[in-house]
């Protein structure tokens, strides 16, 4: 039952992403803003928005008066990531490639320079996925750590776009993917991964004041190799443009535990969802 529904999912976002490509980016941006906004009140999700909304109003000065409004924003920036998947190949290479400023780029040009293998972090905010593909489009070997879409149809989909426009080595979570992180940090590479998921393997620490499970993948490698931290945050403006804001590398004390890290790398990544917390992912069920 379940795989028919998968396959009916397929069927129909493969006919968007049909409609998007032929309609142009700008137009593909509004439609899937427009579609986000039309469908989003008819699904589950938007009372784990409401959920999550509300630990973090209970923790911070966030101040969302119209919530209706908010869980709407919400849902129309996850129509217009939709869109943007079908022009990930004009981001890299085509004229798209303008519609991103990237902030910080000498952090980046160094790491090259000195061939150093550090851990790039981020969250699920807007088109997440130029996280990887700037870092590996500057000429920095770099790996990412991806979690497959329940969707098996999708997925297949979602795997060849980021093979070919994103990041040639990607690992996928899990046992054999940690296996697969040390080899290619044995070879020198850096990683990439968002740490704004709920994961069944990590420790219990403070997430905007209530404890949750936090992946301890960055602060393992920093401690076992002694790598620094990139924070990169990706924000989008005028509906269709992007800055990706590479932030100064974070070198650990050695002192420091896991747990210490995880926590100091949730307080930056609670700092990025309060900047414009409509372009955050609200629907992972971060505190279940």
């Amino acid at each position: 039952m379940k795989l028919i529904k998968y396959f009916f999912q397929f069927i129909i976002i493969l006919f968007l992403l049909i409609i998007f490509k032929i309609i142009g980016y700008k137009n593909a941006s509004k439609f899937g803003s427009l579609i986000g906004r039309s469908i989003g009140k008819f699904v589950k999700s938007d009372k784990i928005i409401l959920k999550n909304l509300s630990i973090i109003n209970s923790f911070t000065n966030l101040k969302i008066e119209d919530k209706s409004l908010f869980t709407r924003e919400v849902f129309s920036n996850y129509g217009r990531i939709l869109s943007d998947y079908v022009y990930l190949s004009d981001f890299r290479n085509g004229p798209l490639k303008n519609y991103v400023n990237i902030k910080g780029i000498e952090y980046l040009e160094e790491i090259k320079l000195k061939n150093k293998k550090v851990v790039f972090i981020s969250g699920h905010f807007n088109n997440f996925e130029l996280m990887a593909m700037f870092i590996d489009a500057a000429g920095i070997n770099v790996s990412a750590i991806y979690r497959p879409l329940n969707n098996v149809f999708l997925n297949k989909i979602m795997e060849f776009i980021r093979l070919k426009y994103i990041c040639k080595n990607q690992i996928k979570k899990g046992k054999k993917g940690t296996r697969q992180i040390l080899n290619f940090l044995k070879k020198n590479f850096s990683v990439a991964l968002m740490i704004d998921q709920r994961v069944s393997e990590g420790v219990r620490v403070n997430f905007f004041g209530k404890q949750a499970y936090t992946t301890t993948i960055p602060a393992q490698i920093a401690k076992k190799f002694g790598c620094e931290i990139v924070p990169i945050y990706i924000e989008r403006y005028d509906d269709i443009k992007f800055n990706l804001v590479i932030n100064q590398p974070i070198k650990f004390d050695d002192k420091k535990s896991i747990t210490e890290i995880s926590l100091e790398l949730n307080k930056i990544l609670e700092n990025m969802i309060l900047k414009n917390p409509s372009q955050w992912i609200f629907t992972h069920n971060r505190w279940k």
